[in-house]
């Protein structure tokens, strides 16, 4: 008989649960031929405690109600044993199946509030991170309208002309449509970097990222006149992870170096922004400053949350950071820069690694 397309959620949940309640069926009978002191109904938890990582919230009641309806049924029909025995047993079984249902349900849930928590965390942290941009994104869209006034004017200049120079009319018209488009560009960037969508893992160009941010943060480099190394290696392996999250990392480690040589005395502001492979074919990423850097034990603690060496930071900048990268299959960790400063590092699987 041939399944039809609506027949398949069906098999799949049957296929899905088939397990537990073979493995249910097992205890059962080994409940029932066992002795009333052997108390093997409190095995039912570990179906349980593996149910609720697989099933919904209502199957695992369901089946915890099954698991209780198999420990009196195995009772009854145990003959061997002192019955007052296996009457403690059985009462303590349902009680342990009960308490081990009610905290792996509350388990689950916690846990899904904290990815909750962590998915707000992550768009506040993108929003200050725009907030703390914003004289940059400011920059670089007030770039392109200048040029698109300027092209208009230029393009009613050559329109008014006797005769109208026309090509001279188009090149402008082109000019204004290029810039228009790179405008709408940076509102692209701007509206993936905030937007609390599901984390999307794709290939992606790393060196694409790093420019995307860079150039979101380049009027603050030349403000603060910092020089800026791009030692970014062509060719680069192209990552597998979400692409908002990584540019969230990057811009994150650009806006602590930028202030930590804002802060620092020393007169030398030199940022260097590298890409590279590694030996086991991953991609890495190493953002360098000549800033304060950290006091020897503090690179112990600069991941953990709430810990900050800023006067007004609330220390989850770097903790965001670490649980992205570690979220996408990487690594992130700091180092000390020479003769001053720091560097920050992280490493992502390569689409080439990853389907080896």
């Amino acid at each position: 008989m041939k399944l039809k397309r609506t027949d398949w959620p069906r098999l799949q949940s049957l296929m899905l649960i088939a397990p537990f309640l073979l493995a249910m069926a097992v205890i059962f009978v080994m409940d029932t031929i066992t002795d009333y002191a052997i108390a093997a109904a409190v095995f039912y938890t570990t179906v349980i405690l593996v149910a609720t990582r697989l099933l919904s919230a209502r199957a695992v009641v369901v089946l915890a109600c099954s698991c209780v309806l198999l420990t009196l049924v195995s009772f009854a029909f145990t003959r061997s044993g002192v019955y007052e025995v296996g009457l403690v047993n059985t009462a303590i079984s349902i009680v342990a199946i009960g308490v081990t249902t009610y905290l792996a349900l509350r388990l689950v849930a916690a846990e899904a509030t904290a990815y909750e928590t962590r998915e707000r965390l992550l768009r506040i942290a993108r929003v200050t991170s725009l907030g703390e941009l914003t004289a940059s994104i400011a920059h670089e869209i007030n770039q392109p309208l200048t040029a698109i006034v300027t092209s208009a004017g230029a393009c009613t200049r050559w329109l008014a002309q006797q005769p109208p120079s026309l090509d001279n009319a188009r090149r402008a018209i082109d000019r204004i449509v290029q810039e228009a488009n790179r405008s709408s560009e940076v509102i692209a960037r701007i509206r993936g970097f905030t937007s609390g969508k599901e984390p999307q893992r794709s290939a992606f160009d790393l060196n694409d990222a790093i420019g995307e941010i860079v150039s979101l943060a380049r009027s603050q480099i030349d403000h603060h006149e910092i020089a800026l190394t791009l030692d970014l290696q062509p060719s680069l392996p192209e990552v597998l992870a979400d692409k908002v999250q990584i540019e969230q990392v990057v811009g994150n480690l650009l806006l602590n170096a930028i202030e930590a040589m804002t802060t620092s005395t020393n007169k030398v502001r030199q940022l260097r922004i590298v890409s590279s492979t590694t030996d086991n074919g991953a991609v890495r990423c190493s953002i360098a400053d000549s800033g304060v850097g950290f006091h020897q034990g503090e690179v112990d603690h600069l991941f953990d949350a709430f810990w900050t060496t800023k006067a007004d930071g609330i220390g989850l900048g770097l903790t965001i950071s670490r649980s992205i990268i570690e979220a996408n299959g990487g690594r992130i960790w700091a180092e000390a820069n020479q003769p001053s400063g720091a560097v920050l590092l992280f490493e992502l699987p390569s689409v080439k690694r990853d389907t080896e």
